[in-house]
């Protein structure tokens, strides 16, 4: 079967010959004219002089020599409009923000009523009777009249609600507001389309003979006519001019309950256009094709399937084209294609660009540095910025401010230190100083952007088009913003956004070759071999909302102007006329349900497969789990290099081993390796959210600085001392999180909403901690605090059949003499914890074990072995303070009702001696790899979790 451009040309050479030149062809839009163009010369088959193309809006232009309005200058000519109305009845004038809402859609309905010749004060005009109704609308039918009488009876006779009586008064301005906006147009020597249509219908127009220079005109492919566009026609066919081609498949032509035929039926049966194409065959109801129709596992899998699809049936010599039912899938289809050159009609869009980002990122930032008068700017804005791609930040500065906002953990930082000098958008965080330069600001941020782009070597045409756009639509927008009172800075971005927000460049291409995307409109009058199309969902296809309206839908029913209904039957027709062409059909729609999605394929879809004869091929996308190639556990054996650095560091070269170190090793070897040998530092981080390190170094330093009057002191401090010392906490800790941060200014109103719960947290704690011992003792020495350089010592131990030493030390965070309220004295190690650790452990033999559940123990039993080694000191206790579970638990170890204590902790101790030989020992046995524990318990928070996952993986299979 033919395509229906080809059965046209066929048709324009069998009547035309060789005097086609001397008519013109007029599309709905431009992109079948290169079709025609090339069918006209595989049918004529010779050089012929081409015939005159329009799109009919082009077309229609030709009666005028006045300017096109944009829609921004339509707005604000309407908006001076609409306040002298509302001076003039004594109201007061509206605000630009007030206005903005409406104008649009008045602005809509204007256009509507234009196209469809709807007498303004008739639609308009404030009407209650019944009798009247019948009076002024004889013309109109039976059910014309009831539409009429919905509307009117919706008010009540006894009186209107407050919201009818604005919609009346609304009502009542619109007939002059009309009139009025038509005639400052031409004052301004300008026009619109829909007046356009208007003048030419009238009469008025100024070229009103401009269709004249042509023997014939010729319309290809109209299917949903305005009432302007029906009348012009049927006038120009009955004075022979116009000639009509109109694309239809008997299926949904004859069938009037088919909603796809409902234009085509009207154009022919009421308007009395005839179609030139004489017969229309029954193609879709006497095919038996296959159609595929697939579901896929949400939105963007669409795109991933349609890959596969593509790669395993296109074929040379077969036209494809991709129709984009949902058009907002077009930049995810671009990612999926195959290795293909597409053609796109629908266009790049502005909003899924980088550009989009960068404007939308510059108006966050002027809304609080100056709307809301912010002098900081939060850090997340700030990595957008560097690492976006337009700003060109030098890798220079971006370190330098990565590095002082981890440094100093900045959640915000001040705009005096954001000055990027190697960027063209260097002044982006500079606040604007007057309002009204706000769109002035924007269209020189777009001029370097440009000048960016310029200085590439290789342009960038998609994004050069875009800036190009928008430069254009903010210049409109400035212009009209000139004379009003400055704007609050939000509106006039809520108006930049609205303006740009349209913006799309062309990715050019072949039109004729290839794969073609476009969406189901453009698709018009074209015809392919293979049709693949996206979003085939209800709710999508058709769409299930219409534009705003200020004109009810009863009164559209009764003037004959566009309903949803209207929607459903235009989309129904773009649709069924491919299943006329095409030799494969593939259809693809989200089945996963969800706010944004039906799950079900749309009904245009279930109505062909319930009616026609195609065969419908269903398939369910299957999301295949895919893994990765196993890798082989990371495993360092001490050998080579490893062993020598290993050796070198801490038996040669002492380099001393820590609590925490003994801890991580027992937790995970390859950790220890990591973090101690092989020295991977952790990379630095900020975080919404303070860490708890952060919170335990405050904790710790305040402690310190609390207990350190009555260090050295000879006798037991009064604990009443201690108690008055409880004052001074929240200074100390204001002080301590401003130092920690580097942070300016003092008090409170230095810190930030996050520093002040960090504040909170460590005042709770730390008077928590100082009240125990308050409430337990009577006086108290301290002998030490945070001594990190006199526990040192060496232990011995077996290395290759040889005895050495290595280093371990340990950081007290207290050591103190207490009396007792019975008399008793007590010398203790205290260790302060701000995490989930326990004083409670269930036996000996979980503690000294590879991965330990007593970490807390483990260290604090080295802290006091260190400490006797070096003091010669014996007895010690060990305690922990957990801040969280003190009042509860208390600070001794205990497992059941055993407590760490005189005999029993003795013994204790020299088990821990023999465990902590033997882990050292095993750290340095060559024979042992540093692998890591899949037992251990790990944290999401670990950096070092990618280098032991596959040993977790194994673990799981196990």
């Amino acid at each position: 079967m033919n395509p229906f451009l080809k059965d046209v040309a066929i048709d324009l050479k069998n009547r035309f010959g060789e005097d086609l030149h001397e008519t013109a062809i007029i599309f709905n839009n431009k992109r079948p004219i290169n079709y025609l163009k090339q069918h006209l010369a595989e049918v004529y088959g010779q050089a012929i002089w081409s015939p005159q193309f329009f799109t009919i809006q082009e077309f229609f232009r030709l009666s005028t020599n006045l300017s096109e309005a944009t829609p921004i200058a339509q707005f604000f000519i309407l908006y001076h409009l609409h306040n002298e109305l509302l001076a003039k009845e004594g109201h007061e004038a509206e605000t630009l923000e007030e206005f903005y809402p409406i104008a649009e859609t008045i602005l809509s309905d204007f256009s509507q009523l234009d196209y469809d010749l709807v007498d303004i004060d008739e639609i308009f005009m404030e009407l209650f009777d019944n009798t009247q109704i019948d009076l002024q609308f004889q013309h109109f039918t039976a059910e014309q009249q009831d539409f009429i009488r919905q509307f009117w009876q919706s008010f009540s006779i006894a009186g209107h609600t407050a919201v009818q009586e604005r919609f009346l008064k609304l009502w009542r301005r619109l007939p002059v507001l009309y009139r009025s906006f038509k005639e400052e147009l031409k004052v301004k020597k300008m026009t619109n389309m829909p007046t356009i249509y208007r003048d030419i219908v009238d009469g008025k127009a100024k070229n009103q003979t401009f269709h004249q220079q042509y023997k014939q005109i010729i319309f290809v492919g109209f299917n949903a006519l305005s009432k302007a566009e029906a009348t012009l026609f049927k006038k120009w066919q009955d004075a022979g001019l116009a000639l009509f081609y109109f694309d239809a498949d008997a299926y949904y032509l004859d069938d009037k309950q088919q909603e796809a035929g409902l234009f085509i039926r009207r154009n022919i049966f009421e308007s009395g256009l005839k179609n030139a194409l004489v017969e229309s065959s029954n193609v879709i109801g006497n095919r038996y094709s296959d159609v595929n129709l697939y579901s896929a596992t949400g939105n963007v899998s669409q795109t991933k399937l349609l890959h596969d699809i593509l790669v395993n049936n296109e074929k040379e010599g077969k036209s494809s084209a991709i129709l984009l039912a949902d058009e907002s899938l077009l930049v995810s289809l671009l990612q999926s294609l195959p290795d293909v050159k597409p053609n796109i009609t629908t266009g790049f869009p502005l909003t899924q660009s980088p550009i989009y980002g960068i404007i939308e990122l510059w108006m966050e930032v002027q809304h609080l540095i100056t709307h809301q008068k912010k002098n900081k700017i939060p850090y997340t804005l700030i990595e957008t910025f560097i690492n976006h791609p337009l700003t060109n930040v030098s890798k220079e500065e971006k370190l330098d401010i990565q590095k002082l906002i981890s440094d100093k953990q900045l959640f915000e930082v001040e705009i005096k230190e954001l000055s990027f000098k190697s960027s063209s958008l260097a002044h982006f965080f500079h606040p604007i100083v007057k309002i009204e330069e706000a769109i002035a600001i924007l269209i020189h941020i777009i001029d370097n952007l440009l000048q960016n782009l310029a200085q590439e070597d290789r342009i960038k045409q998609i994004d050069s088009n875009l800036l190009i756009e928008v430069r254009k639509t903010l210049n409109q927008l400035n212009l009209g913003l000139e004379s009003l009172q400055p704007l609050s800075l939000p509106f006039q971005f809520g108006l930049i956004s609205k303006a740009i927000a349209n913006i799309n460049s062309a990715i050019e291409g072949n039109p004729l070759e290839g794969l073609q995307i476009m969406g189901l409109l453009e698709s018009r009058c074209l015809n392919f071999d293979h049709v693949y199309v996206l979003g085939a969902n209800e709710g999508i296809l058709p769409k299930t909302s219409s534009s705003p309206t200020f004109i009810p839908n009863s009164l559209r029913q009764a003037y004959g102007l566009p309903i949803l209904e209207n929607q459903d039957a235009l989309s129904a027709y773009l649709f069924y006329r491919h299943f006329q062409y095409s030799t494969e059909i593939h259809l693809l729609y989200n089945g996963i349900v969800s706010e944004s999605s039906s799950g079900e394929e749309s009904r245009f879809i279930k109505q062909l497969e319930f009616e026609s004869k195609f065969n419908f091929l269903k398939h369910n996308q299957q999301q295949n789990i895919t893994f990765l190639p196993d890798q082989d556990e990371v495993i360092i054996d001490k050998k080579g290099k490893v062993w020598d650095k290993l050796r070198s560091d801490f038996i040669t070269n002492k380099k001393k081993i820590s609590a925490t170190a003994l801890t991580t090793y027992l937790q995970s070897p390859l950790q220890f390796f990591l973090k101690y040998v092989a020295e991977i530092k952790e990379p630095p981080s900020i975080s919404q959210e303070f860490e708890m390190n952060n919170l335990g170094t405050v904790i710790h330093n305040v402690m310190e600085k609390v207990y350190l009057p009555f260090k050295g002191a000879d006798q037991f401090v009064p604990i009443r001392k201690l108690e008055q010392s409880l004052q001074t906490v929240d200074a100390l800790i204001i002080a301590e999180i401003i130092e920690l941060y580097q942070l300016e200014g003092t008090g409170l109103n230095s810190l930030n909403s996050l520093q002040r719960i960090m504040h909170k947290i460590s005042s709770e704690y730390v008077r928590l901690l100082v009240q125990h011992d308050i409430d337990h003792f009577i006086g108290i020495k301290i002998i030490e605090l945070e001594n990190d350089e006199d526990y040192i010592m060496d232990f011995p131990i077996e290395v290759e059949g040889k005895e050495e030493n290595v280093r371990i030390y340990g950081i007290i965070d207290r050591v103190d003499e207490v009396l007792l309220k019975d008399k008793t004295v007590k010398i203790r190690i205290v260790d302060y914890k701000t995490g989930a650790d326990e004083v409670n452990f269930k036996s000996l033999d979980k503690v000294f074990i590879k991965n330990t559940e007593n970490k807390a123990l483990v260290q604090t039993l080295f802290y006091t072995y260190v400490y006797e080694q070096v003091t010669g000191r014996i007895g010690i206790e060990p305690n922990l303070y957990v801040a969280r579970k003190m009042r509860e638990e208390g600070t001794l170890f205990y497992a059941k009702s055993e407590v760490l204590e005189t005999v029993y902790l003795a013994e204790v101790k020299k088990e821990f001696i023999s465990f902590l030989k033997a882990t050292l020992e095993e750290i340095f046995n060559p024979e042992i790899p540093f692998r890591h524990d899949p037992k251990a318990k790990i944290y999401d928070s670990d950096p070092y979790i990618l280098f032991y996952k596959n040993a977790i993986d194994e673990e799981d299979e196990e």
